[in-house]
């Protein structure tokens, strides 16, 4: 009878390899595809770090957060949506490169290695709850309890501080791969070139289609092949989408017969709609943007809102508190700062695309400023007044 042979021991210094079908799981792979990734971030965190302030500027730079060029935020918010998405394939492409790491054994080989990996899954988590919480934003499906502004930004540092952590803990190994020919890339199996050729061309294609058929909701080009997103540009009342309806806002035409404006300033007054269209009118044509990622230019026409505010004897380099009738909502009362309130574009417009305003769209009035969110464009405006 044949004894059976005998096991060299396995000492704890020496992790235990998983073999794993296929050849891609390599740091070459995941060195290009995490070039890409950190470029997607790192537009994401840039552009979504612009937003933010845009909507809750530090009292240093409220007042100088810019109006021009009027497309500013259309275009930020735009790249910041579409670069998101486009991050979701590259981000799973990455985390499949990697995975077999994860059953590495022993799972921890000292204090340095332990918090290594807790890093890394800090890493991961972060990323994956940030891109997807980003999605469902898009969709305005909200299937959690917390302010959804408040976790994004706050997750948005805890991923770049991770990244950064990643990626000075990696950077031996970064530098190594970067280049296709380094020394170390060409130590490694040869026949898994055409296999990560392959990888990365269906990567691409997958980046490529997903962002061909979700930007056109901003970028007028592709509205066509519109398929993905939420918003297509040309949905919705008076030729502009609808992100807040009158009847979720609970304003109702009942409530708007006695509407009057309110401005208040050192010489307060008040205006019913009729007087408000005898005033000299305007017209501009000026884009809304929202931060789910859509966007479309249209026509304003309204009352130039220096003009009120001059009427009210208000300093001209004051900010506005702006209320709306909408009792609930974050943005049911917005502050404004004097570069958009002294802009020549800003409105408090009463009219959209040649028509009088509808309920959804804000019907009394409703104001438009040139580079601002679609979220602080007020609906159903019935106050204003000074800060201060």
């Amino acid at each position: 009878m044949r004894k059976p042979a005998l096991r060299a021991p396995r000492t704890r210094s020496s992790p235990r390899a998983v073999r794993f079908r296929g050849g891609l799981h390599d740091p070459r792979t995941a060195t290009v595809i995490g070039r890409l990734l950190g470029v997607a971030v790192l537009v994401c965190f840039v552009t979504g770090l612009f937003s933010h302030v845009l909507q809750e500027p530090p009292g240093w730079l409220a007042t100088r957060t810019p109006a021009r060029p009027v497309w500013v935020f259309r275009l930020t918010q735009g790249l910041h949506v579409a670069t998101g998405i486009a991050a979701i394939p590259l981000l799973l492409a990455k985390l499949w490169t990697v995975y077999p790491r994860l059953f590495e054994w022993p799972p921890v080989r000292g204090v340095r290695h332990a918090l290594e990996r807790i890093s890394v899954a800090v890493l991961v988590a972060a990323a994956l709850l940030e891109v997807f919480m980003g999605l469902l934003n898009t969709l305005q499906w909200y299937v959690w309890p917390f302010s959804f502004r408040q976790v994004h930004w706050a997750l948005a540092w805890v991923l770049a501080g991770s990244l950064l952590l990643h990626i000075a803990v990696k950077a031996p190994l970064i530098s190594a791969h970067w280049r296709r020919r380094s020394p170390q890339t060409l130590q490694l199996p040869q026949e898994s070139d055409p296999d990560r050729r392959s990888l990365l061309l269906g990567l691409g294609s997958a980046v490529g289609a997903l962002t061909v058929v979700s930007a056109g909701q901003s970028f007028p080009p592709l509205r066509q092949l519109t398929l993905l997103a939420p918003r297509h540009m040309d949905h919705g009342s008076q030729g502009l989408p609808v992100n807040r309806t009158a009847a979720a806002a609970r304003i109702s035409r009942s409530q708007l017969r006695d509407w009057r404006l309110s401005v208040r300033g050192p010489r307060p007054y008040t205006l019913s709609l009729a007087e408000l269209r005898e005033l000299p009118q305007h017209r501009v044509e000026l884009p809304i943007a929202c931060v789910e990622g859509w966007s479309k230019s249209a026509r304003w026409t309204g009352v130039r809102l220096r003009d009120l505010l001059e009427r009210a004897e208000i300093p001209q380099g004051a900010s506005l508190r702006v209320e709306s009738l909408q009792r609930e909502g974050a943005f049911a009362v917005t502050e404004m700062g004097a570069q958009y309130a002294q802009d020549p574009l800003t409105l408090l417009a009463l009219g959209l695309n040649g028509e009088v305003l509808n309920l959804d769209h804000g019907y009394p009035a409703r104001i438009i400023a040139p580079g601002r969110p679609g979220v602080l464009q007020t609906k159903w405006v019935r106050q204003i007044e000074v800060l201060g």
